[in-house]
């Protein structure tokens, strides 16, 4: 590893995050550039290891599913963030807070009176083949209209520096403690450049999550009681469960810990007995919240829980049956969905999509699959997913069969050219691809965390940048660089 130097730096092709088609750093992004570039090479390993370090003490982990068995790994992390400038990000927020509250009065329409579909605008049959949709919430009415609580919603730029929005995650999104932790660990490693005060704080998330979930509780007063609901120590997001409950100083409990009682209240069982519970920010999927209703295996959720939501006697965060908007040929309708319910034109464009239900995108999609990524509708993590140009003639003819056997349940996009961020690997700086997951807290009012969660393909030219498939993380500052 030598010095940087930020003229060899390439990222031929792609939108950079850092440093502009010339070859120097964007405005917002000359201070940490000039910062790096006067490391030598030692002083940057060991950046790179007090970083590494620091992961080990805080216990920042991730669980990984392979061949059978779970293994708990060390975060993945980049010390070198990913800048956004204020003024664009102003823009971006507005952008999410518009697209979540039409996603969550789309959810409340479908599970009420369904006008969208006999307006026309979002077609019955699409509804009728969801897996999310869920008949046990009909005429269920949530606090404040709203069901998807919290949002994380994965953003990308393309070539020409164009904000797409990829996808919305409103069931039980995750990564959002990786945000926050990022921040600690950049704070450590580099503190100096925190200084200005330039660079936004994050840190503010944990106390408007519990603000919005306390705003939830059917019992008013200034101190409900709220729980997290983990599915347990093996699931792959329980470090995160830990540390909100954590940092919120709430319960984390399992199905377990949880009783609904005679009158359709639910209690957390404690040492000297029952409490009442108020609200459960649930962070296990809908199948096997309730054996009474869904999974009548399932040993994750609390039986009786869906009686006493139904009841008004608990709040749930997110609501059962958010994700029928959590489905990627649902996603292909948002435009029309914010026209519908805001008469707004969407301020965050989507990818262009082609949705196989379709006969004409059928053909289209068949016709080029070596040119597109084919996902399914309810895949997760990036998985089942098709990216033409990286795979074999044998893939793309397997997919081309699964399309038409199921339509409905697939959609195409163009291959973006996702933006690259400098990316500190052994031997100096190179540019890898980025997304970026903003999280969306909706209740009484809506909060956008500053930035989000910076994930990043570590491994070169690849764009996959889950952490479950080798994908890593960085910081991401929002900078106030003057000129707003």
């Amino acid at each position: 590893m030598s010095n940087i130097n930020w003229e060899e730096y390439k990222a031929t092709g792609f939108y950079d995050e850092l440093i502009a088609a010339n070859g120097k750093p964007r405005p917002e992004a000359e201070s940490l550039c000039r910062y790096l570039a006067n490391l030598d090479a030692r002083e940057l390993q060991e950046h790179k290891t007090a970083a590494e370090v620091a992961i080990q003490l805080m216990g920042i982990t991730f669980t990984v599913y392979t061949e059978g068995a779970m293994i708990d790994r060390a975060w993945p992390f980049d010390i070198v963030p990913r800048i956004i400038p204020l003024r664009e990000w102003q823009k971006t927020e507005a952008g999410l807070k518009q697209r979540v509250q039409a996603l969550n009065m789309f959810i409340n329409d479908l599970y009420h009176d369904q006008k969208i579909i006999k307006d026309g605008i979002f077609p019955k049959e699409l509804l009728e083949h969801s897996v999310n949709f869920r008949p046990q919430c009909v005429g269920i009415k949530t606090p404040h209209n709203v069901w998807a609580h919290i949002c994380g919603s994965d953003l990308v730029r393309d070539h020409d520096g164009t904000l797409y929005v990829l996808e919305d995650n409103l069931r039980v999104p995750s990564g959002v403690s990786y945000m926050l932790e990022n921040r600690n660990v950049t704070k450590r490693v580099m503190p100096e450049l925190f200084a200005s005060g330039q660079i936004q704080p994050v840190d503010d998330y944990t106390s408007q999550l519990y603000d919005m979930l306390a705003s939830m509780s059917p019992r008013p007063g200034d101190d409900p009681s709220i729980v997290i609901l983990t599915p347990g120590i093996y699931n792959s997001a329980y470090y995160e469960h830990a540390y909100l409950a954590q940092q919120m100083g709430v319960q984390l409990v399992e199905g377990s810990d949880l009783v609904v009682g005679d009158d359709d209240c639910v209690y957390m069982r404690m040492v000297d007995g029952l409490s009442r519970v108020d609200v459960i920010y649930r962070r296990v999927d809908d199948m096997f919240l309730d054996p009474e209703v869904f999974n009548a295996d399932s040993a994750l959720g609390c039986s009786g829980l869906m009686r006493a939501w139904r009841k008004g006697n608990v709040a749930l965060a997110n609501a059962p049956g958010a994700g029928v908007a959590d489905d990627k040929v649902v996603y292909a309708f948002v435009p029309k969905i914010i026209k519908y319910y805001l008469d707004q034109e969407a301020l965050l464009p989507n990818v262009p999509s082609y949705l196989c239900m379709f006969e004409d995108d059928r053909k289209y999609v068949l016709d080029n699959l070596d040119k597109l990524v084919v996902k399914p509708a309810n895949e997760s993590g990036g998985y089942g997913m098709m990216i033409g140009p990286h795979v074999t003639k044998k893939e793309r003819k397997k997919f081309a069969e699964l399309i038409k056997a199921d339509p409905r349940n697939y959609m195409a996009q163009p291959t973006l050219a996702l933006s690259t961020s400098p990316t500190l690997i052994d031997h100096g700086m190179e540019s890898r691809h980025v997304d970026l997951r903003p999280f969306i807290l909706s209740g009484e009012s809506t909060f956008v965390t500053t930035g989000g969660l910076t994930r990043v393909a570590l491994t070169k030219g690849s764009l996959v940048v889950n952490s479950s498939q080798g994908g890593g993380s960085k910081d991401t500052w929002i900078v106030d660089a003057g000129g707003n």
